[in-house]
């Protein structure tokens, strides 16, 4: 293929994937065989929604040799792998999409297929043994999948999906049968232990919330979700689904500056940003995944390499008590120390940034690694990151991958 036309598929690739959900921010990679010996792929730390053709890396397939100043992903190496390994292939899309992260958690391939997809991927999905993003160790694991099954996925333990094409059409095909794939294999699981039909995946995270509920936590006072954005001294902070009502509060004393109400939850939106300057924007996110693991009283260690990395090598479980407001509040604070998430008993969980832009990356991978986190709880199976790990992609990426990252 022409190189400049490869570019072009690739942008146009990167851009459809992020509107459908499989890519977000800069996670996953996009890449285009030109030639035997040479494929394009998506830039390291950039968007998709604004890349250019010069932007789109041209690197070979023998050595990861490229030319120019801007870096290509750091995982080429397994592009390259999939051209070589399999010439008939000529578009790959690496995703972190939701459902496969789901299942690349849980340790084991997926071998049963429903025949209509198996049409479209294979008749099983392999999982690739964990490595650290853009490592060898990763690449090998993706190798000895890749040899080991002819499908045309790949679920990357902890981390997400190789999905690969005879061209862009097919690929992208592949990534979208794949999460259907995952959602199938999650019902089947909740009919086995529960002897009925999920009629959608909010029954799971609804079973899940319910069996493994902490009493104590049940008791815990309910109160509505906010969202809130600093502007200098005062901090803005409105219901979910208000209509555009919108509260105006002093950071430092706690009065109400414009507005006609008080939100419960504004005692707590303002202890985060007394303490933490680095927090410009608060998200509470009530999912269904999210508010089942809020009722467990857990603390989540990363089950997901993008979790580990956005939100922090832990997340916490703590209560805030509208009726108790400053001591609860502090309580949340210390909780959150570290971390861009916590979660809330019984109530979801708090995303925080420094831009609306990231607390948006944020809230989005806590999702993830709720409904990741819900089905270790369905499954009985998967294991936690090592802890040294987790907390080395977090260095990494608070020091290197935030800073690229669009603001």
């Amino acid at each position: 293929m022409d190189i400049q036309a490869a570019k072009e598929l690739v942008i146009k690739a990167g851009k459809e994937v992020v509107a459908s959900g499989l890519i977000a921010r800069t996670w996953g990679n996009i890449s285009c065989r030109v030639s035997d010996t040479q494929f394009v792929i998506t830039p390291s730390g950039r968007a998709y929604e604004d890349l250019t053709p010069e932007e789109i890396v041209l690197v070979n397939i023998a050595d990861l040799a490229y030319d120019g100043d801007v870096k290509p992903s750091s995982e080429k190496g397994i592009h390259a792998e999939a051209y070589r390994l399999r010439p008939e292939v000529n578009f790959v899309i690496h995703t972190h999409q939701m459902l496969a992260s789901v299942i690349s958690a849980l340790g084991f391939d997926v071998n049963s297929v429903d025949p209509q997809s198996a049409e479209i991927v294979g008749d099983n999905v392999p999982l690739a043994a964990y490595g650290l993003p853009g490592t060898g160790k990763l690449r090998k694991g993706v190798v000895a999948a890749m040899q080991r099954s002819d499908s045309k996925a790949v679920i990357m333990a902890h981390h997400g999906a190789l999905c690969m094409g005879e061209d862009y059409a097919d690929a992208f095909a592949v990534a979208s049968e794949l999460e259907k794939i995952c959602e199938a294999t999650i019902r089947s699981k909740y009919n086995e232990v529960t002897g009925a039909i999920a009629a959608g995946l909010d029954a799971v995270y609804d079973y899940v919330g319910e069996k493994f509920r902490n009493e104590k936590l049940a008791k815990a006072t309910a109160f509505p979700a906010c969202n809130s954005a600093r502007e200098g001294s005062v901090f803005n902070i409105a219901a979910v689904g208000a209509d555009g009502k919108v509260s105006t509060i002093d950071i430092q004393s706690g009065d109400l500056v414009a507005g006609d109400d008080y939100p419960a939850a504004a005692e707590l939106h303002r202890a985060i940003y007394k303490k933490r300057k680095d927090v410009n924007y608060i998200v509470h996110n009530q999912s269904p995944e999210t508010l089942a693991v809020s009722r467990t009283n857990k603390v989540m260690k990363p089950l997901l390499d993008d979790f580990a990395q956005l939100v922090g090598v832990t997340v916490k479980n703590a209560v805030y008590n509208p009726n108790n407001q400053l001591r609860t509040a502090k309580k949340v604070v210390r909780a959150l120390k570290g971390r861009n998430g916590v979660l809330l008993a019984n109530n979801g969980a708090l995303c925080v940034a420094g831009s609306e832009y990231d607390a948006t990356a944020v809230e989005m991978v806590m999702e993830k690694g709720c409904k990741t986190e819900t089905g270790k709880m369905l499954f009985g199976t998967g294991k936690a990151i090592n802890p040294i790990e987790t907390r080395l992609m977090r260095f990494i990426y608070l020091q290197k991958y935030s800073k690229q990252a669009k603001k």
